[in-house]
């Protein structure tokens, strides 16, 4: 499996009902994929995976993997800090026709050691037959993946690449230096991407492509493909944007956005809440004046106007 450019982390639409909003979901696939996204990752954080039922976690991922319809790679979350019942539940995932790949972050709550996040990756990627992708997020875990255990586990056949959401440049530039030259290094976070991208990055998995999604794909390949300009010009553009999607948790300003938008009814499920009447003021607001409620611009037009 190939992986370069944009992935969508996508959110997981709700019915009103708080029950999963199928037709939203695979809505949102085809306005992905038409949009230009390189790949899509189902169940990850930004997707709310850690509220749904495992029945709810499968049936989403067959969702987005049908309506893909192998158009685009799909990668899976699975993500648990008890290293049995991950690597089981990698294994069934595993099955999923189509699936082409296991996005998997540290081991939460329990603050591991190196050692004990390299065994628990290790005995994951032994439980898969599909590749897989290493999440570093000590922001949600509390734990960091550092480059030398990264180094150590992208020795496995199995494991491909890492989503790097640690914030931390240096760090960022030392695995990309240092692993091997098949092994995928994405940014995890939509203002790290071009500074990763520039150390030599293979690309992000966002969560402002939700919203944006060709002009997130269009950035990004624009900076693998050396067009500095073109990237650094729509980044601008849509700086503050991006920034607003984290004044209150993710994936709550996202959601918000694409309820405004008509994309999604909205809702998300405890613990998380949907943003104040303040912030979502400000988001409408912001939107407005971005030109997102008329579903952002117009295929094909011009970048450089910005």
């Amino acid at each position: 499996m190939e992986l370069q450019g944009c992935g969508t982390a996508l959110i997981t639409p709700f019915r009103p009902d708080n029950t999963l909003d199928e037709p939203a979901i695979s809505s949102l696939v085809h306005w992905q994929i038409d949009s230009g996204i390189s790949f899509l990752v189902a169940a990850g954080s930004t997707g709310e995976a850690s509220t749904l039922t495992e029945y709810e976690t499968v049936r989403l991922i067959e969702t987005v993997v049908g309506s893909a319809a192998g158009r685009v790679p799909v990668l899976a979350g699975c993500t648990h800090n008890n290293t049995a019942e991950a690597a089981a539940r990698v294994e069934k995932l595993s099955r999923i026709p189509g699936l082409s790949g296991i996005l998997t972050a540290n081991p939460y709550y329990n603050k591991p050691s190196q050692e004990g996040q390299y065994l628990h990756f290790k005995a994951i990627a032994d439980a898969s037959a599909l590749p897989v992708v290493l999440y570093n997020i000590p922001g949600r875990t509390a734990v960091n993946l550092e480059p030398a255990t990264v180094l150590r586990l992208a020795e496995h056949s199995n494991i491909i690449g890492i989503k790097e959401s640690s914030g931390n440049i240096a760090q960022i530039s030392e695995i990309i230096a240092t692993a091997p030259r098949n092994f995928r290094v994405f940014a995890g976070d939509d203002g790290m991407a071009l500074p990763a991208i520039a150390q030599g990055a293979s690309g992000l998995i966002s969560v402002g492509s939700n919203v944006i999604p060709r002009h997130m794909a269009q950035m990004i390949d624009a900076a693998v493909n050396n067009d500095w300009s073109t990237a650094r010009r729509i980044q601008r553009h849509y700086s503050k944007f991006l920034n607003a999607l984290y004044w209150e948790p993710n994936p709550s300003p996202t959601k918000a956005i694409l309820t405004l938008m008509g994309k999604i009814h909205g809702g998300l499920r405890l613990p998380m809440t949907e943003v104040s009447p303040v912030t979502r003021r400000k988001l409408d607001i912001l939107i407005g004046e971005l030109g997102l409620l008329v579903d952002v611009l117009p295929t094909g037009e011009d970048l450089r106007v910005f």
